[in-house]
């Protein structure tokens, strides 16, 4: 492909009026170009339209979302429009995805194998991210995998592609979204990309993120003959079915072809499986009131978080299901190697239980409803005694006192800052704002 700029070339940003040196081609799509540049010494990525998408109402729309800001530090947000004497249209700067960030497509073809703990943080940040977006009264419009990035060594995500972020409802929305990923009710053309179609293609997304899979493509695409448009619109539009219906096992998936989704779906504790039921069932047929808002999968990718295990035969990463547990015994195995978990001590605070394994942390949010969803630093952390194997405690590390009473000894004890409290059944653990028991 011709390439419209290039490497050394200057164009110049419109606000500041900074030159802006082109240094390197990076790739191209549908709507441009895009290259590394650098402008006064900070490197930037540079998207550079081609004529025909270079209209005035793209300019328009870049303006406004230059002038909003982005709804947090995750997505790469346009900084300012850049122009060129020599060259018709115009292009706009944005931050440079770092290196150590992945495309969900690599996760797919499993070039990368981040933890459970990394896909669940990558998933709270997801569903936060697009909660902070939509709250502004804008819409995405395409979300899908090729626009989602992660770290996989610690779940943290970029989203890019942020140029066609619109006002919510906007009937002159141009980008109707990606294949596979549209809700059902767009592919049929019977509403234009808005909130509550984003809602769909997040759930699309973290399926995809969790499941390696789509949610729609089981039995049914498998008798498709020829995938063409007409048979998209079917699958995806007219007559779509969750792999995983409870009623309706016609879709379901088949070993052999479907093999990631069946192997993971039982892998996940109840919750989040009945979750991702509703998203593909009353989500499918009552999109204006059946559909997962981002601030319950918020929640949900916390309780996953928290519900991690690991398999004291082979160490692999379980999920603490309460549906397994039946009196003091928990009927779960391993997934790995098969073999029955030994539950670790766990702590319920308020409505969470938080699993206390040997690198569990507690962060703002889970002793302090005020703050909500903190990761800014940890203020307790599971610690094994320096002397004593197999004796675990609970260190305090944030700045204030707390207090602990055991069943043997119910007086309350001080617990400074520093200090630790022995994992011992029964133990409550006063926090200041709220109280957690040892179970």
């Amino acid at each position: 492909m011709l390439q419209v700029l290039n490497v050394g070339q200057i164009v110049r940003t419109e606000s500041t009026h900074l030159d802006c040196e082109v240094e390197q081609f990076i790739g191209a799509g549908a709507q441009g170009e895009v290259y590394c540049a650098r402008v006064s010494g900070r490197p930037l990525a540079l998207k550079w339209y081609f004529d025909n998408v270079a209209t005035p109402q793209q300019r328009a729309s870049l303006e406004r979302l230059v002038q909003k800001g982005p709804p947090n530090n995750r997505f790469l947000w346009p900084l300012e429009l850049a122009t060129a004497t020599a060259i018709t249209g115009f292009g706009y700067l944005m931050p440079l995805r770092e290196p150590r960030f992945h495309s969900v497509v690599a996760l797919m073809k499993r070039r990368i194998d981040p933890s459970f703990r990394v896909l669940a943080t990558a998933g709270f940040e997801v569903a936060h991210s697009f909660l902070q977006l939509h709250s502004k009264g804008l819409c995405y419009r395409d979300i899908s995998f090729g626009n989602l990035f992660l770290d996989p060594d610690t779940g943290e995500i970029v989203i890019c592609d942020n140029d066609n972020v619109t006002v919510d409802g906007d009937p002159n929305a141009g980008v109707l979204g990606t294949p596979r990923f549209m809700a059902p009710e767009v592919v049929r053309g019977e509403a234009v990309p808005g909130t509550q179609t984003d809602l769909f293609s997040l759930a699309v997304l973290l399926f995809y993120l969790f499941y390696m899979h789509h949610p729609l493509e089981g039995k049914r695409e498998l008798a498709i003959h020829s995938f063409d448009l007409p048979a998209m619109t079917h699958l995806y539009g007219v007559a779509p079915l969750f792999i995983f219906d409870p009623t309706d096992r016609s879709n379901e998936p088949v070993r052999g072809h479907h093999d990631n989704a069946l192997d993971l779906w039982p892998i996940y504790p109840q919750f989040l499986r009945d979750l991702f039921t509703r998203a593909f069932t009353d989500g499918i047929h009552d999109p204006a009131h059946g559909r997962v808002r981002e601030g319950e999968w918020r929640a949900a990718m916390i309780r996953l978080r928290d519900s991690i295990l690991y398999c004291q035969h082979c160490g692999a990463e379980n999920f603490y299901d309460p549906a397994r547990l039946t009196g003091v015994s928990y009927d779960g195995t391993c997934w790995g190697c098969g073999r029955r978990i030994r539950l670790p001590f766990r702590i319920r605070i308020g409505r969470s239980v938080v699993l206390l394994n040997r690198d569990t942390q507690l962060f703002p949010h889970h002793v302090d409803d005020q703050c909500l969803y903190d990761f800014s630093g940890p203020v307790a952390e599971v610690r094994q005694h320096p002397s004593q194997v197999g004796l675990w405690g609970l260190t305090n590390l944030s700045t204030e006192t707390w207090s602990s009473q055991t069943p043997s000894n119910p007086a309350p004890v001080a617990v400074a800052p520093g200090r630790t409290v022995a994992l011992l059944t029964g133990t409550r653990i006063n926090f200041g704002r709220s109280e957690g028991e040892v179970r």
